[in-house]
């Protein structure tokens, strides 16, 4: 499989989207020169319903979207899942109801969705994929998010670069784990990171002690730190009680946590770990030299693309400026032309300048000197 997202002022998206990140100039619908009619009036219902509160960057997209809908002229509906995909489900039909125009969806669970976005769809409303693609239905129009497959390839390679730079020859002990089998990107961040460690574990360079190579077998279900501490526990008891951990493939910074404090209680030295996200607490775990990576995929540049791509919607282009891949991103049932952004890598090394737009993380890197 290939390629299958902190608070501020709402002209600061607007000025990210517009900035970009490294797309091509889009096409124009129509012939040169002729607008399009508008689709939907310009203060129309735009729903929004994001998933659980597993990280800081939903709870971050909450307002963003809220602000920025609301400074766009839209009437906004955000809503989170916080009780599960029945609720999911119950808000998207609601939306639905209410004559949402276009619906965002970050999916819980991708693959559970199909009643409630092909009633949208039969209502007039566009849906998004926001993050997460939704799976097996042909009731989804355009897919936006970060480049998740080079996200893997991105913190597989750290994880590699990390251990060699902490001790220079191999071979290397490391354990694998993985986000939630319900998320769609899950699969797509453990493939990307595979791409680059397998032939490592192939060549006898890496070694996964506890033979859990698959994906099926080091999922973390709901992305909750519990269970990979738990894991992680267990993994120590069993494989490590007198060998060395040299790494951890860590797919978030919460996981990442975790992991570390699963290798610290077990008495053992602190592994490399990768993560994602550019959690608060992960990043000033970084400058502290604990944790080694994250990956910036910062959700103000997300939301603000999202946003352009429904105002484009409301102006009558369809499809929308800005996509990028209408190749990739298969959901089980048709391609959906998608607008990636590009991840960024962030180690202690790089982070002043990964974090030059970032007051609240930049800050975090000046403090620590």
């Amino acid at each position: 499989m290939r390629k299958l997202a902190k608070a501020v002022a709402v002209t600061s998206v607007v000025a990210l989207a517009l900035t970009g990140c490294g797309r091509d100039e889009p096409t124009e619908p129509g012939a040169e020169g002729e607008e399009a009619a508008e689709a939907f009036p310009a203060d129309s219902l735009i729903g929004v319903s994001l998933p659980q509160k597993t990280s800081e960057n939903w709870v971050l997209a909450e307002k963003l979207f809220n602000d920025g809908l609301s400074e766009a002229g839209f009437e906004a509906d955000v809503q989170f899942a916080n009780a599960g995909v029945s609720e999911q489900q119950n808000q998207i039909q609601s939306m639905v109801t209410k004559g949402a125009k276009v619906i965002v969806v970050g999916a819980i669970d991708g693959s559970q969705l199909g009643s409630q976005l092909e009633a949208a769809k039969d209502a007039g409303a566009v849906v998004l994929a926001y993050d997460r693609l939704v799976k097996e239905t042909e009731a989804c129009d355009y897919y936006v998010a970060y480049d998740n497959f080079k996200v893997g390839e991105l913190q597989g390679q750290a994880l590699l670069d990390g251990m060699a730079a902490k001790k220079p020859k191999g071979p290397y002990n490391i354990e694998l784990f993985a986000g939630s089998p319900d998320d769609a990107n899950a699969q797509v961040f453990f493939d990307g990171a595979m791409s680059v460690l397998q032939p490592k574990i192939d060549d006898g360079t890496v070694v996964v002690k506890s033979g859990q190579t698959a994906f099926n077998q080091v999922v973390t279900q709901g992305w909750k730190a519990e269970n990979a501490q738990k894991r992680m526990d267990t993994l120590m008891t069993s494989s490590y009680t007198s060998a060395e951990l040299d790494g951890v493939l860590s797919p978030n910074d919460t996981l990442a946590r975790a992991v570390m404090l699963s290798v610290k209680d077990a008495g053992k030295p602190n592994p490399i770990v990768t993560g994602q996200d550019s959690e608060v607490e992960s990043v000033k775990s970084i400058m502290a030299g604990e944790q080694y990576s994250t990956i910036n995929k910062d959700t103000r540049a997300l939301v603000a693309d999202t946003i352009k791509m429904v105002q484009a919607l409301q102006k009558g282009q369809n499809p929308p400026p800005g996509i990028n891949d209408t190749k990739q991103y298969n959901n089980g049932v048709k391609v959906v032309p998608a607008q990636l952004l590009t991840p960024v890598i962030v180690t202690k090394a790089n982070a002043k300048e990964a974090y030059a737009n970032d007051p609240t993380l930049l800050a975090i890197v000046n403090a620590a000197g």
